[in-house]
């Protein structure tokens, strides 16, 4: 397998796509008010600037502006990822909670792995002002595309409504 080389750039912005394991549409109900206190949680830890997201049952996309001397978004990823796998674990399997009953493989369980998240994540380094309108417009767009709404606005996990020039 091919060595992927991640592109580091101190004060870099970064457009990300992380999904859960096997796209298991878990990222629903109280896994996403969760999945919005990690992020919190390490934007108050290890400081980064959330720009846009959008967050889907199955994955998510964003933009984050790093620190001006700082290229460490791996770091994040891992504790946002792991802050959340042990928080969603703990959630009861009550009815209504909308958690999704994870099951490991063997091989998972041996490597410490719990079925959340896919191991790594995908980053794009914005290159321009141009490369950064195109990347929003396709985080805002993606609840489109794959047909949980209608329209950008009518999305509740994602950024447009917040996002300096929309109509909201």
């Amino acid at each position: 397998m091919p060595k992927y080389k991640r592109n580091y750039v101190k004060g870099g912005t970064y457009f990300f796509t992380v999904v859960t394991y096997k796209r298991q549409k878990l990222l629903q109900g109280i896994a996403v008010d969760l999945l919005r206190q990690c992020f919190k949680t390490m934007i108050e830890e290890k400081p980064f600037i959330l720009d846009a997201i959008v967050i889907l049952p199955d994955h998510l996309h964003c933009i984050w502006q790093l620190p001006r001397d700082d290229f460490d978004y791996s770091t994040r990823w891992k504790k946002i990822k792991s802050s959340f796998t042990k928080q969603y674990c703990r959630i009861p399997m009550a009815s209504g909670t909308g958690k999704i009953k994870i099951n490991p493989t063997d091989s998972m369980i041996k490597k410490g792995e719990k079925g959340i998240w896919q191991p790594r994540f995908w980053e794009h380094t914005i290159r321009n002002k141009d490369d950064y309108v195109k990347h929003i417009d396709y985080i805002h767009y993606n609840p489109v595309k794959h047909g949980y709404s209608k329209t950008v606005s009518q999305w509740q996990h994602s950024s447009f409504c917040s996002f300096p020039g929309s109509a909201s």
